[in-house]
């Protein structure tokens, strides 16, 4: 019916950058708000970044101004722009989606995650 598909994770030296990619394939669907979520082993997962309707956005305090949530809607894709990684930005990183499906109503939807890997 609805999938969620993340992509741009891979491996990057400290300090380098990438952008995350999670496009929502459907028919006759529509994005309400889009989070991600990071998660590494042995820790409790993060919000890293939330983007809403009106554009609005939060992001987690470990951000620091690094990163940036944007949407496009008439493709209904969200993106994460990563500038500045770290050691500690390495772990699988989960798209999040609050969707409108015609004639089903709105749902919360989940990505099966990207890796990201900081490291020399």
């Amino acid at each position: 019916q609805l999938q969620l598909v993340e992509s741009g994770g891979g491996l990057v030296q400290p300090g380098g950058s990438l952008r995350l990619s999670c496009a929502a394939s459907g028919w006759a669907i529509a994005i309400s708000t889009m989070a991600w979520y990071r998660q590494t082993p042995g820790k409790q997962r993060e919000l890293v970044a939330t983007i809403d309707l009106g554009g609005a956005t939060t992001y987690g305090d470990f951000v620091k101004g690094r990163f940036t949530i944007s949407r496009d809607d008439k493709k209904n894709t969200g993106y994460l722009q990563m500038n500045s990684l770290e050691p500690d930005d390495t772990a699988t990183y989960f798209c999040n989606a609050e969707i409108w499906v015609a004639s089903l109503g709105t749902g919360d939807y989940w990505g099966q995650g990207t890796q990201v890997t900081v490291s020399p």
